[in-house]
């Protein structure tokens, strides 16, 4: 029998990310000020967000794993990979359905990029005690510091996954630019597995991405952000002054996330130079969730020079999972759709 082991790779110099403030920085001059994303997922991020996926509105998690119950065993013989990585893996409780298919199939090696090594150690530690023979490889970091970790060892081919439908959740140039090194990763014989939520009816979202009567998961999360840059940066938000509410903007095709600050809030930082000065009904931006147009989604990848193998819809939900492979160029793979 094959040892099951996990390794994790510190792949952006340790937690040296977290204090990175250029991007920070950057958001927070942006106007509503803009706290990226990563800063939501410490470690008390993460579970906060695994009881997001709970809530009875938030039908991203519950569809996909659906969907992955369901062709799971299609997608492992599509991909004839023994490697899978991961971006923003987090539980990974949907990816052990891929897993399991994948194992039954070749011996698999599991990639997981995430910036919680605590999310990397017990999800490996709880794979590999489920999926005897499985090695996982946690990737301790930032997605494009696991992509260029990814790019220096090509041992064999590798699919790269991104799902819970995570592309939609930056901004337009930083999706372009995650997208651009995803394609720069891959070589002939990969893959790119990925997830997508698609247009849907106002309501709908609006009711997936706030918190029920009764429930706090999605304001514990939000203002978890301020409350990490406090631990962090020596910040004196006080979050107990902030409403958290989500909106869905028909012009952009974005569920735009935010914290409302109820008061006027002088805002400081001990480690950098930004004073932030908030009024009542002044807000910032924790999160965004693009909603995609199927034909103009694949369409755009694969101009990339991706062609589309398969993809898999729920049509009452309307969130889809798509697989490209690799080609050498731009393809006319756009007939696929």
């Amino acid at each position: 029998m094959v040892l099951s082991r996990v390794d994790i790779v510190a792949v952006d110099k340790g937690a040296a990310f977290w204090e990175d403030r250029s991007a920070l920085l950057a958001g927070l001059r942006e106007n509503p000020p803009r706290v990226p994303a990563h800063f939501g997922y410490d470690a008390l991020g993460s579970d906060l967000f695994e009881l997001i996926t709970e809530l009875p509105d938030y039908y991203l998690t519950r569809v996909e794993y659906g969907l992955l119950k369901r062709h799971a065993g299609e997608i492992a013989d599509l991909i004839g990979s023994g490697r899978v990585a991961e971006l923003g893996s987090g539980s990974a409780k949907k990816t052990r359905l891929l897993l399991a298919a994948c194992a039954d199939r070749r011996p698999t090696s599991y990639l997981p990029i995430d910036v919680s090594r605590e999310m990397l150690e017990t999800s490996g530690r709880d794979l590999t005690a489920e999926l005897p023979g499985l090695r996982v490889q946690g990737l301790w970091g930032r997605y494009e510091a696991g992509l260029a970790w990814l790019r220096d060892s090509r041992p064999e081919p590798v699919t790269v996954s991104f799902l819970g439908s995570n592309l939609g959740n930056m901004p337009l140039d930083e999706r372009d630019r995650l997208l651009s090194e995803i394609v720069g990763t891959l070589r002939p014989g990969d893959g790119f597995l990925v997830s997508v939520d698609l247009l849907k009816p106002a309501q709908v979202l609006e009711a997936a991405y706030n918190d029920p009567v009764g429930r706090s998961a999605f304001t514990r999360f939000r203002l978890n952000h301020l409350d990490h840059l406090n631990r962090r940066f020596g910040g004196n938000f006080n979050s107990r002054i902030f409403a958290a509410r989500a909106h869905f903007d028909a012009d952009t095709g974005t569920v735009d996330a935010r914290v409302y600050a109820t008061e006027d809030h002088t805002v400081a930082f001990h480690d950098f130079d930004l004073e932030l000065n908030l009024r009542n009904g002044d807000s910032l931006n924790v999160g965004l969730s693009h909603k995609f147009q199927r034909e103009q989604f694949v369409s755009d990848v694969v101009a990339r020079g991706l062609e589309l193998r398969a993809q898999w819809l729920d049509e009452k939900w309307q969130y889809g999972i798509f697989l490209f492979t690799y080609s050498h160029g731009r393809s006319e793979a756009a007939d696929a759709l």
